[in-house]
């Protein structure tokens, strides 16, 4: 490695650790700023020569951009990389590393919005139930993970992982938990009585279990839900979880732990409730991420009218 490319590496580097320490970015965004910039100093970079920041024009990002657009990426990603590239120049910028921001004017079409599929309540149950018919304490374990996700409608970085939910996150008593969203911002997130005598068992009979499979050295790990193995569970396992329980259920199409936070905030205006409200427990900055499950419920019941009524 050249000495341009290494003082280039600790250039990214000192703008992940300004996300980090100063925005409160959290691990999985970091994790894509890291990947995206890690692709667009390759396509600088090429196969001739070291790319130095402050030699970057404005020409170069276009290029990179139209590199980056051929490539075929979902619009969503793309938008994405052009945020990436626009936030890291900005920091150069004001950290004195370049005299201008090449990326300024770097622009990309807004992506259109989809809007996010969803279970029926029915499936959510035979989800749930399929989750329950896993044999031994994992399915045990399988069948509560799965239905506080949809109970509280968390994200699955909110259930498992480094910021996943700890022992000392629930207070059952009052029929709530504690939850680390994005950027590590801290939200109390209710849950209704039949999710917490699910939880008091897992607590006591389950997940003593679990830990009993452990070989370590060290203090014991506080994650809520663990593994076979007795180690905390990894967002690659509650995947793991999730496909087989579909499975069993019956469920064809592509489920992700996303659709049991969609289907939680779509159930909830079903039944009446706020959107404000809705934004609150989904943990969501800004009610306009909140408003496209009002576009979601508002295509359904055009779907409902035209099935039912007889002149439609």
């Amino acid at each position: 490695m050249t000495t341009a490319a290494r003082a280039t590496d600790q250039q990214i580097e000192s703008f992940l650790s300004h996300l980090r320490a100063e925005r409160g970015f959290s691990v999985n965004t970091i994790a894509a700023y890291r990947s995206d910039l890690a692709q667009l100093q390759e396509a600088l970079v090429g196969d001739e020569r070291d790319v130095r920041w402050s030699s970057v024009s404005a020409r170069d990002i276009e290029d990179v951009r139209l590199s980056f657009g051929e490539r075929g990426y979902a619009g969503t990603s793309l938008a994405r990389k052009v945020a990436a590239a626009r936030s890291f120049f900005r920091f150069l910028l004001e950290e004195g590393v370049i005299d201008a921001n090449p990326a300024e004017r770097m622009q990309t079409r807004r992506p259109s919005r989809t809007l996010p599929d969803v279970l029926s309540e029915r499936e959510v149950l035979r989800l749930l139930q399929a989750a329950s018919e896993r044999p031994g304490p994992e399915g045990v374990r399988d069948r509560v993970m799965l239905e506080l996700t949809y109970a509280a409608g968390l994200r699955v970085s909110e259930v498992v992982g480094p910021q996943g939910l700890e022992l000392s996150a629930l207070s059952l008593d009052g029929g709530w938990i504690r939850v680390f969203g994005k950027g590590g911002k801290e939200r109390l997130a209710p849950v209704y009585p039949g999710i917490v005598r699910q939880i008091t068992s897992y607590v006591t009979d389950v997940r003593p279990q679990l830990l009993a499979h452990a070989r370590r050295r060290g203090p014991v790990t506080s994650a809520l839900f663990l593994n076979a193995h007795g180690y905390p569970m990894t967002r690659q396992g509650y995947w793991f979880v999730l496909k087989k329980a579909a499975a069993r259920a019956g469920i064809e199409r592509k489920l992700t732990p996303h659709t049991l936070r969609h289907s939680f905030a779509t159930h909830l205006l079903h039944g009446g409730a706020p959107l404000r409200h809705v934004q609150e427990l989904l943990g969501h900055a800004s009610i306009a991420t909140t408003q496209v499950y009002t576009h979601l419920t508002d295509s359904q019941v055009r779907e409902a009218f035209e099935h039912a009524h007889p002149r439609a």
